[in-house]
């Protein structure tokens, strides 16, 4: 029996999985914390990253034949022409370059960078952060010879090759989907040249070795739970961690003008637009806090409150958001009354996340995805709730599927590297390895539509949509 390790380096952790490489059968796992960090200086230094990894694959990974890393998103890791790391990685939470996000947006227009690049500029990727880089710290971007994503860095630690994926590759905001290239035009932007980004493998291509270990490509965290829940062409997924997101694995690549769909390639040769939502099961907890109940007293209230909290609605904005961009929102809460139960408050919490990460699914069916063709997957945190999954099959009316709870992102990683041991295309790999699960079905008695249209009421009167003024 050949064994597969599967990497997921995450901002809070590093998590890895052994499976079968034939079956996908679960071996064993394993995870080590990484060091905190938060908003709006958010950064660790990558040799944390490989400490928790290394001790891993000591601990979980001596039998192992191939191994992929899937990591967050986004990030910058700089190096010199020695590959030695210059300065702490910036994240994808980092916001301290939200400022050069928005000079590069107004520099080109949103519409050239949908155009070309596929999604436009926010803080979170990385060339905001190179930009930010150039400004703030000359010094250290006079050493830059190397800009990697957190996956590079690790794999590079493992295969001594300065290589990336596509996935993670269209995170940058240098790298297009639809061309299958990096943008010269936008390296220049911020002072890059084309020698010092990585180069860009194939789905199934090999990275190098790691000893005897034959390493996969990686790719970015999004695209790696796509891999592993076995996403097919129409199908789409919601995501409900502190953050949310609404992404599907798509045949074309998407140009969304308005910011709202990041316009993401896959680690299969397709694509993955996405909506993300900063704000879900935070708010949530949140509203358990300011009630002074449990996570699960607070389930119990919103399942005992009527669908639509009794004319209660929150716009779920606690922390700004980016869908749409608002940093500086905040929450909102009407329809408040003397005789206001607290079931109604959760109710109403729980409803505003999914009529958020609604509004975030229908974002890609504006930008031509297909939203009504295939599978409904709820995952994350969120999906082990016995509230979520139910609100999104009644305010989607229609059934949801619930896979098993797993860690996803190692999973795909596992994906990826078994079809890299094997010589087997990675989607084959997905679909043979795809989870099982529940589905749920929705409550034909709720009213949707108006739960739905209270929801947008209340967005628009306190944040109206300012259309593509950008």
């Amino acid at each position: 029996m050949s064994l597969v390790a599967g990497v997921d380096s995450s901002t809070q952790s590093c998590k890895i999985e052994v499976r079968d490489a034939d079956s996908g059968e679960l071996v064993r796992s394993g995870h080590r914390p990484h060091p905190p960090t938060s908003p709006p200086r958010s950064e660790q230094d990558p040799r944390a990253w490989w400490g928790a990894l290394s001790s891993l694959l000591d601990e979980h990974g001596r039998d192992v034949a191939a191994v992929s890393v899937a990591g967050q998103q986004h990030g910058m890791v700089v190096l010199d022409a020695d590959r030695g790391v210059v300065r702490p990685a910036k994240l994808w939470n980092d916001t301290e370059s939200a400022p050069h996000a928005d000079a590069l947006v107004r520099g080109w227009g949103a519409r050239r960078w949908a155009d070309v690049v596929g999604t436009v500029p926010v803080a979170s990727l990385t060339i905001t952060k190179v930009a930010w880089l150039r400004e703030h710290e000359p010094e250290h971007f006079a050493r830059l010879a190397h800009v990697l994503l957190p996956h590079d860095w690790l794999t590079l630690q493992l295969s001594g090759e300065l290589v990336t994926d596509r996935g993670d590759a269209s995170g940058t905001g240098y790298w297009s989907p639809s061309s299958e290239s990096y943008v010269p035009d936008a390296l220049a932007l911020v002072g890059l040249d084309p020698s010092v980004v990585p180069t860009v493998l194939a789905p199934g291509a090999q990275a190098g070795t790691f000893g005897d270990v034959v390493v996969a490509p990686g790719t970015g965290d999004n695209m790696g739970t796509a891999v592993g829940l076995g996403l097919a062409e129409g199908d789409l997924a919601i995501s409900l961690g502190t953050s949310g997101t609404a992404f599907a694995v798509a045949g074309h690549p998407t140009d969304d003008a308005s910011g709202a769909v990041a316009g993401f390639a896959d680690a299969t040769g397709r694509f993955l637009p996405l909506a993300c939502t900063l704000n879900a099961t935070k708010v949530t907890d949140g509203m358990a806090r300011l009630l002074g109940r449990s996570r699960d007293e607070l389930e119990s209230l919103a399942l005992a409150a009527p669908s639509g909290a009794g004319g209660v609605v929150l716009l779920p904005y606690f922390d700004g958001e980016r869908t749409p961009n608002r940093p500086d929102a905040t929450g909102t809460l009407t329809g408040l009354r003397s005789e206001t139960a607290p079931a109604q408050l959760a109710r109403a919490a729980y409803e505003g996340v999914v009529c958020h990460l609604l509004e975030a699914m229908d974002a890609l069916a504006r930008v031509g995805v297909p939203t009504d063709r295939g599978r409904l997957f709820v995952v994350g945190g969120g999906a082990r709730s016995s509230v979520y999954p139910q609100l999104v099959a009644d305010l989607a009316q229609r059934p949801v599927d619930v896979p098993v709870t797993a860690e996803y992102v190692a999973r795909g990683a596992c994906v990826q590297a078994a079809a890299v041991l094997t010589g087997r295309a990675v989607d084959e790999v997905a679909r043979e390895w795809a989870p099982q699960g529940s589905v749920v079905e929705p409550n034909e008695d709720v009213d949707a539509a108006a739960v739905r249209a209270a929801y947008a009421e209340l967005r628009e009167q306190t944040h109206p949509d300012p259309g593509d003024a950008r």
